[in-house]
C-alpha cells in the first residue's frame, strides 16, 4: 500500500466530508443540519467532533472468508445508526446507543492495536454517521504506520456525495442492499427513498475498487461485496434487486446471500417478519443468483441464524463465533 497516496486521499475527503457533515448530507436523508455544531438529525447523533462512540473493537472470525483468513477482521463496531430497522440483531449498539465515547486519538490507536494483532483489515461496522470523526482517526493512524486495507461496512443507505469523497481511502466496500419497494423501507427501516440511495450508492462503489486484488493467501485487498439479509416471504424483493444489479453491470460483486435472519428487537410486532426464512427459499434464491450469470455468491449454512446474534455487552467478543 501506498501510504503516502493514502494520506493525501484521507486529506481530501476530511476537508470534502466536514462540508457534508456540517449541513449533513451523509446519508439518504439529507436531513441538512448542521451536525459539526452537534445538531441532530435522524440519525438522533450529537456528539462533538472531537469524539465518537464505539461499541466494539475485535477481531472478528464471522465475516466473510476472504476478509477473515486465519487471522480475523479489525472490526470496530460504531454505536447509533442513521437506520431504524425494526428487526436489527444489534439494536444494543444502533437503536440503544450502547458503547462509549472516547476521544479521535483513542480511535487511531484502536485501529493501530488491531494492526498489530494481526488484523486483516480496518473493518468500520455502520460508519455512515460518524465518517467525520473517522476518517480524522484514519489520519493519524496511517500518520504513525498503519498500512492494512480499510473496509467500510454499511447499511448502504449513503449519499453518492458521501461515497465520492471517500474515492482513495476506503479499499474495500460492503454495502447492504436491503430492499427494493421502498414502502418496506420506510415500514421496516424509517427510510422510504432507500432503493434509489442505496442503487447509485453502490454503483459508485463498484466504479472505485471494480478492479479486485487479492493477496498470495486469497485476502482480499481491494474490492466490493455486496450483501442482502433474506427476510421472510420476499419483504426486501430480493429477486428484482438481484436483477437491478445485473442490470447494472454488477454480476462481477462479490455476492453474500445470508441467511441469518432471525426475529430479533421489534420483529415480533410484524406478523411478516415473525417467523425465520425457510430452507427452500433461501436455495431458491441462491439458484437464482446462479442463474443471472453472478460470479461469486457466498451462501451461508443455515444454522447462522443462532451463531450471528451478538451481545454487546461483551465488547471484548460479542459474537459467538
Amino acid at each position: 500500500m501506498n501510504r503516502e497516496k493514502k494520506l493525501e486521499s484521507i486529506n481530501k475527503a476530511i476537508l470534502k466530508i466536514e462540508k457534508l457533515y456540517s449541513n449533513c448530507v451523509l446519508c439518504g436523508h439529507k436531513c441538512h443540519c448542521d451536525r459539526l455544531n452537534g445538531f441532530m438529525g435522524k440519525c438522533s447523533v450529537k456528539e462533538k467532533p472531537d469524539k465518537i462512540k464505539i461499541a466494539s473493537k475485535t477481531l472478528h472470525f464471522g465475516e466473510e472468508p476472504m476478509l477473515v483468513g486465519v487471522s480475523g477482521s479489525g472490526t470496530v463496531f460504531f454505536s447509533s445508526c442513521n437506520l431504524r430497522c425494526v428487526y436489527c440483531q444489534n439494536y444494543q449498539i444502533s437503536s440503544e446507543g450502547l458503547g462509549d465515547d472516547i476521544s479521535i486519538e483513542e480511535l487511531a490507536s484502536y485501529f493501530l492495536d488491531l494492526q498489530k494483532l494481526g488484523a486483516n483489515n480496518i473493518n468500520l461496522v455502520t460508519p455512515t454517521h460518524v465518517i467525520y470523526q473517522i476518517v480524522l482517526a484514519l489520519k493519524i493512524a496511517f500518520e504513525n504506520g498503519l498500512d492494512i486495507p480499510i473496509a467500510y461496512n454499511t447499511n448502504g443507505f449513503d449519499s453518492v456525495e458521501l461515497i465520492e469523497a471517500l474515492d482513495g481511502v476506503i479499499d474495500i466496500y460492503l454495502p447492504d442492499m436491503k430492499y427494493y419497494k421502498n414502502e418496506n423501507a420506510k415500514k421496516f427501516s424509517n427510510a422510504s427513498n432507500y432503493f434509489a440511495n442505496a442503487i447509485n450508492a453502490i454503483k459508485l462503489m463498484h466504479a472505485q475498487v471494480k478492479d479486485f486484488v487479492y493477496d498470495d493467501y486469497g485476502i482480499l485487498k481491494r474490492g466490493l461485496i455486496v450483501r442482502h439479509l433474506i427476510l421472510p416471504n420476499n419483504i426486501s424483493g430480493i429477486y428484482d434487486i438481484l436483477i437491478e444489479l445485473k442490470n447494472n453491470d454488477m454480476c462481477d460483486v462479490i455476492l453474500s446471500l445470508m441467511s441469518q435472519y432471525s426475529p430479533q428487537y421489534q420483529a415480533l410486532n410484524y406478523e411478516e417478519l415473525s417467523s425465520p426464512i425457510t430452507k427452500k427459499e433461501y436455495d431458491e434464491i441462491i439458484d437464482y443468483a446462479a442463474s443471472l450469470g453472478f460470479e461469486n455468491i457466498l451462501a451461508q449454512e443455515f444454522e447462522s441464524q443462532s451463531n450471528y446474534l451478538p451481545d454487546f455487552n461483551n465488547n471484548k467478543n460479542p459474537f459467538k463465533i
